[in-house]
């Protein structure tokens, strides 16, 4: 085994770390929580945060939930989405689960090859008799081509949900991005760029929608009168999540600056990098710089994604290879007609490409640095 010429990072290295408020900020809002004896079933809390949550995001209504995948699965019951929705392969399994969980099958579309979000142009090919929605994710926080996509589900009546899991305050020519298609999820986890631990909120455009998700996500109760009105879940977010996440608010552009600083720099050491690609910024497009991630063409390079995973492992850093496996290679999608690889060419080439770095905004430029130093000598080992 080849020995390593830069040291190993003593402390390990991860793809991203949570970002925590001072816990002085958080032990006020829970002083106030133990006041109020309120812990749940939407309290002062969670509605504060809705309220700054419409703010900050630009957008209209929100229904804030206990995880992003509860918030998907409400978002195709109530759009009622039956039948066959057509979607992308390319994503974190909580993306068709919610469709299969409200008995829709997905439809595997292919996938750009620049920004990994979904084809728009092979998306008309697949719409049969039984498509009834489109359910897109921006992936990495890349904002799907969200023009092309409402015009076709303009021209063939279709629903449009977008998963915008790592799409945190970004926007495309100013508008939030929670404002493209019938709704929108975010997801709140840890790894988020903003968290409220576990959590997770449903974005839509008129309140008689909000009303009824917000009845859907309490097991279908209106108010302690109005029971059953619908076959709801629990899905609701806690006081205590909802006040990690208003203690944090004001940290998150001070969070999204340190990492724009990061990603310029991975971008200045890394772009003369033969075999190594990445997506650069749109215009009109406002990032939140929530992953970085890299494409590693083994040819080109030297090294296959899965060796440089592997080696980065030696030098105490760790990465992450969205979104490997394929959704359309899990044994629950298969043999759908859709998830053969002949139909996903794309996709199938970049799930063994992609790599994401560690990003998060404590770590320093010195750290950024030596990271890249790690992976030229991973190249030239």
């Amino acid at each position: 085994m080849n020995k390593l010429r830069i040291n190993s990072f003593f402390n390990p290295i991860y793809v991203t770390r949570p970002l925590f408020p001072d816990i002085s900020r958080i032990v006020e809002k829970l002083e106030d929580i133990w006041k109020s004896k309120w812990i749940t079933n939407n309290g002062s809390q969670c509605k504060i945060l809705e309220k700054r949550l419409v703010d900050i995001l630009k957008t209209s209504y929100i229904s804030l939930f206990n995880n992003g995948t509860s918030a998907l699965m409400i978002a195709c019951k109530a759009l009622e989405l039956s039948g066959e929705v057509i979607t992308t392969p390319f994503t974190f399994s909580a993306t068709p689960h919610s469709l299969t969980w409200n008995h829709v099958e997905p439809v595997f579309c292919d996938i750009d090859p620049v920004t990994m979000n979904i084809d728009t142009s092979k998306i008309e090919s697949m719409i049969t008799t039984r498509t009834t929605g489109i359910l897109a994710v921006h992936a990495f926080g890349i904002p799907c081509d969200v023009l092309a996509i409402q015009k076709i589900a303009d021209q063939y009546g279709l629903k449009v949900i977008y998963d915008a899991a790592h799409a945190f305050g970004v926007e495309v020519g100013g508008i939030g991005i929670g404002n493209y298609g019938d709704m929108t999820m975010m997801s709140f986890h840890a790894t988020k760029l903003f968290h409220t631990a576990e959590g997770g909120a449903l974005i839509c455009n008129n309140r008689d929608m909000k009303e009824y998700i917000d009845i859907l996500k309490n097991f279908g109760m209106k108010n302690e009168e109005n029971i059953g009105m619908f076959p709801g879940i629990n899905g609701k977010m806690n006081e205590v999540q909802a006040a990690l996440g208003l203690s944090m608010l004001d940290l998150i552009e001070g969070e999204i600056r340190k990492r724009k600083k990061i990603v310029d720099f991975y971008r200045s050491r890394l772009r003369d990098i033969e075999g190594i690609y990445f997506q650069e910024d749109m215009q009109g497009v406002r990032y939140n710089s929530a992953c970085f991630i890299i494409r590693i063409d083994e040819e080109k390079f030297g090294k296959s994604r899965n060796y440089v995973y592997d080696q980065y492992k030696k030098y105490n850093v760790f990465t992450r290879k969205y979104y490997s496996p394929l959704c359309s290679e899990y044994p629950h999608y298969k043999d759908l007609p859709s998830s053969h690889p002949k139909n996903l060419p794309v996709a199938t080439k970049i799930v063994k490409q992609v790599l994401s770095l560690p990003l998060y905004g404590d770590l320093s430029i010195h750290d950024i640095e030596k990271i890249c130093d790690i992976l030229i000598e991973i190249r030239n080992s």
